[in-house]
């Protein structure tokens, strides 16, 4: 694909632009140092609409744009379940897992289960995300992300993912949190419009000139199959997607691990000025879930006409960037690059905090705040350079690498929502309970996957989900003392939301709920 000059010059305007104003928001007064608070919160200071940007930028990716376009290309609409349900998630999220996370006034996800737990149970947390964020996210965010500059400019894929590491530090790497967040704003928006922008375009060609409702018509009338929200048992794609589970099942899980204990997801949430402030970002960002299908599965779904005979679906999203006008296609490009960066950055932020807060200064107590910062600094560079380098050997050779990234984490996801839940929500559980569900939850996902490997992969998520529950209560009985000094008490939460968050929840459900009813 022939990059033009003013597609260059407006994606070259965009990385000058986005660099400058990071550095200008993470400038600090005359004197004052950056602490551990304003690295790895941003001084406690974000607003909704920063939070709510913020979680979205994070959220949607090379992974999700490339993905889950690659995704609509192969199932249709039914993947944008994911995304659906995701906006109801949020609001459980922000109405009863925030305001327990913030009274505990904690940096990580790991820190509030030493809290709940023991020093143990944090460990081995830390070091499984620390795995998961740059074996798996970091790695396929630069995969994918280098895969779609090199369908579109035919840059080498290394290089690829060179420039978008380089890139995602200069603008991250001295601001942390802070660059990150205030800057997500721009991300979203230009992300927003360039995904809009491709996909009017796209169904303005299929529907010859006549706009985009004479194109959506005709993809619903040639591609209905593209449009069955809950698959059937015969549909080829039901293991990835199995039925009524997208409803009441593993997808759940899925979610709540997701969205609710994150770090890198829920981080931007820790550092908001108030509960009430973080619920309005959450809610914010579920009304941005609510509109992404029609900027990352709708664009696929085109591709089956517009350019049918491709070799891998996650060629679909960046072969469509090809048939854009000149400027146009500019545009799209930085909201691409500008949604990868955007996720790089946050993933090593994260990676930092967790390193820093609960392993390195576990073992280091007393250096400065400034040594800390210097620390989660040094492993964002390091956490990149890794996953440079075995990001094609892991995921070279997959074809739909969101659905890969969705079974592997499926494999630890039903442990880490019961340590979660039963830790916040039942007294008697203990710290032997959370961490043998938490461990258990990969021991029972592989022997279902080995021993019942035509069962979809989504149940067997809310299965194992089952399972780990029962273990942990068992362990927790038969210890039968209880963990009443570490228990979340939840007389002392206020969990009473706003009348501008309740409407919001409400307006939402009644939304998924049409979309549900309309493509069932």
């Amino acid at each position: 694909m022939k990059i033009e000059t003013l597609d260059i010059a407006l994606f070259a305007i965009y990385v000058i632009a986005l660099i400058g104003i990071a550095w200008w928001v993470s400038r600090e007064e005359k004197g004052h140092e950056k602490d551990t608070n304003d690295y790895f919160l941003a001084g406690s200071s974000l607003p909704w609409w920063a939070i709510g940007a913020s979680l979205i930028a994070a959220n949607i990716s090379a992974e999700q744009i490339i993905g889950m376009s690659g995704s609509g290309y192969m199932v249709g609409l039914a993947i944008a379940s994911y995304e659906w349900m995701a906006a109801i998630t949020l609001i459980i999220v922000g109405k009863y897992f925030l305001p327990i996370f913030l009274k505990h006034k904690i940096y990580t996800m790991p820190q509030f289960l030493e809290q709940r737990y023991d020093h143990r149970v944090r460990m081995v947390m830390a070091v499984f995300w620390l795995g998961v964020y740059v074996f798996v996210n970091l790695t396929a965010v630069l995969w994918l992300g280098a895969l779609a500059i090199n369908t579109i400019a035919g840059v080498d894929l290394m290089y690829g993912m060179i420039f978008l590491g380089v890139f995602s530090l200069a603008y991250s790497l001295y601001g942390g949190l802070k660059a990150v967040a205030m800057t997500d704003i721009i991300q979203v928006v230009l992300l927003v419009l360039g995904g809009l922008f491709l996909s009017y375009t796209a169904l303005n060609i299929i529907g010859d000139g006549a706009g985009f409702w004479a194109g959506f018509n005709t993809v619903t009338e040639e591609l209905p199959g593209k449009f069955d929200m809950i698959l059937s048992e015969d549909n080829p794609h039901y293991m990835d997607l199995p039925g009524l589970s997208v409803l009441i099942g593993g997808m759940w899980i899925m979610n709540l691990s997701y969205w609710g204990f994150n770090q890198y997801i829920i981080q931007r949430t820790l550092a908001a000025k108030s509960v009430n402030e973080a619920q309005k970002g959450i809610v914010f960002a579920a009304f941005l879930k609510v509109l992404m299908p029609l900027i990352v599965v709708l664009p696929g779904i085109a591709a089956v006409l517009l350019v049918p005979d491709l070799e891998k679906a996650d060629q679909a999203y960046p072969s469509l960037m090809t048939l854009m006008p000149v400027g146009l296609k500019g545009i799209i490009f930085a909201a691409l690059v500008a949604a990868i960066v955007s996720s790089l950055a946050s993933m090593t932020n994260s990676v930092s905090t967790i390193f820093t807060m609960d392993i390195y200064k576990d073992r280091n107590p007393n250096k400065s705040q400034h040594h800390y910062v210097k620390v989660g600094r040094i492993v964002s560079l390091v956490a990149l350079i890794i996953a440079m380098v075995v990001a094609k050997p892991l995921l070279g050779q997959f074809d739909q690498a969101f659905q890969y990234i969705q079974e592997f984490t499926g494999f630890f996801t039903p442990g880490i929502v019961a340590l979660f839940a039963l830790g916040m929500f039942w007294k008697k559980t203990t710290a032997n309970g959370g961490l043998v569900a938490a461990v258990g939850s990969a021991v029972f996902s592989l022997a279902f996957k080995l021993l019942l490997p035509e069962l979809p992969f989504m149940d067997r998520v809310g299965i194992v989900f089952l399972l780990c529950v029962g273990l942990a209560v068992i362990v927790s009985l038969f210890e039968g003392k209880g963990d009443h000094e570490h228990a979340v008490q939840l007389n002392d939460i206020n969990f009473k939301t706003s009348s501008v968050f309740n409407v919001a929840s409400v307006a939402l459900t009644i939304v998924v709920a049409a979309f549900y009813i309309t493509w069932w």
